[in-house]
């Protein structure tokens, strides 16, 4: 099976999307954004570590040898990081600039202790989903946690399934993966007194784990159930893409509530996540037949990623210096969200794409090793 999983794709982009409207919120004052939807929308992070191990478990089914190991973390570390350092080093320039306007411009945190030369180290050694050097809150640019939290988990997976090919023991993986799920569940609610999952800059990788390798069990019972699964009639898949959208809205709504069982939102992006990887429905196909919905899944990771400080900037601008009421955030969100939308476009371009591992054409590896040429 060869899929590129578009719909997840678009998903991707679109709850990136809705994650920006979730940290605009505390600037504005108007029902279109200030609302319970909106207001635990950050809980569409856990979507993002499904789909990632779902993505990455189907592209590799197995890792055989050290050097495949080293190959996979370097493609992982080169998608990544380079954005993540990019704007951890934007958000220490705009720091420095913070102290510079405060004199003219009223400005949030100007101080913010958060802040920090220990935050800085581990957000530049991506260990910021994690409890080294005891932070009290997110720091820098806010969204990285995750990408921390999904660094732990490439590493974690490497050597896992390098650890079951040597085993031999390809056949019972999703038991790995789900010894992996267990003991990260019992870790997170063992250093609580319920069942929250929405942890982020103490155990953050732990909540990414969750995820990650829920991700890889579901795409093995993607493939395992796909032959007998997809010849079902695309009127069942409608009508399973309608209740599995409308379960998103009802439980991301909920929030408030379902939070203190935060673990169900793993099970609810597990099962949102195998339904439209089969993308035969229609909601499936109108998501598919949109171009910038496409565009959206294509620049979300950099919708993520830059989107915290284009809302700080932007609310300087037209809330601090240009006095809208923040109930213009009622409209001006939009504006927002396509400055945001076009910087992403060009760090997709500039920054992700340029950064990315390529692989060195099959002739220049024959040239630069002899010892592979055929005889």
């Amino acid at each position: 099976m060869k899929h590129r999983f578009e719909v997840l794709d678009i998903f991707r982009g679109l709850f990136a999307s809705l994650v920006f409207l979730f940290h605009l919120a505390p600037f504005a004052a108007t029902p279109i954004i200030n609302n319970s939807f909106i207001a635990n929308s950050d809980m569409f992070v856990d979507f993002f570590f499904v789909l990632s191990g779902f993505v990455i478990a189907y592209s590799y089914q197995a890792i055989s040898s050290v050097s495949e190991v080293k190959l996979f973390l370097k493609k992982r570390f080169l998608r990544i990081y380079p954005l993540h350092l990019f704007m951890l080093l934007a958000f220490v320039i705009i720091e420095f600039g913070k102290k510079m306007i405060t004199a003219y411009v009223k400005v949030n945190n100007p101080n913010d202790p958060d802040n920090n030369i220990y935050t800085f180290i581990t957000s530049l050694f991506l260990l910021n989903s994690t409890p080294v050097f005891d932070p009290k809150d997110v720091s820098w640019n806010i969204p990285s946690w995750s990408i921390s939290a999904e660094m732990v988990s490439y590493i974690v997976f490497a050597l896992l399934t390098l650890c079951v090919f040597i085993l031999g023991a390809g056949k019972i993986k999703n038991w790995f993966y789900a010894l992996v799920v267990i003991l990260a569940s019992i870790w997170l609610i063992s250093v609580q007194t319920g069942f929250k999952i929405d942890f982020t800059f103490d155990y953050g990788f732990l909540r990414g784990a969750i995820g990650f390798f829920l991700g890889a069990i579901c795409v093995n019972f993607f493939r395992l159930t796909y032959n007998n699964v997809s010849t079902l009639p695309s009127t069942l898949f409608t009508f399973l893409e309608i209740i599995t959208v409308a379960a998103i809205v009802v439980m991301i709504n909920w929030g408030e509530v379902l939070k203190e069982i935060g673990f169900v939102y793993e099970a609810l992006f597990f099962v949102s996540i195998y339904i439209f990887a089969f993308e035969k429905g229609r909601i499936s196909g109108l998501m598919k037949s949109i171009p910038l919905l496409h565009n959206l899944g294509r620049y979300s990771y950099s919708i993520y990623m830059c989107h915290a400080l284009m809302i700080s900037l932007f609310n300087v601008a037209f809330i601090r210096i240009l006095k809208f009421p923040e109930t213009a955030y009622s409209y001006l969100f939009i504006l927002n969200f396509l400055i945001i939308y076009i910087f992403s476009a060009w760090t997709y371009k500039h920054i992700e794409m340029r950064f990315a591992y390529k692989s060195k054409p099959k002739a220049a590896r024959n040239v630069a090793s002899p010892e592979l040429k055929t005889p």
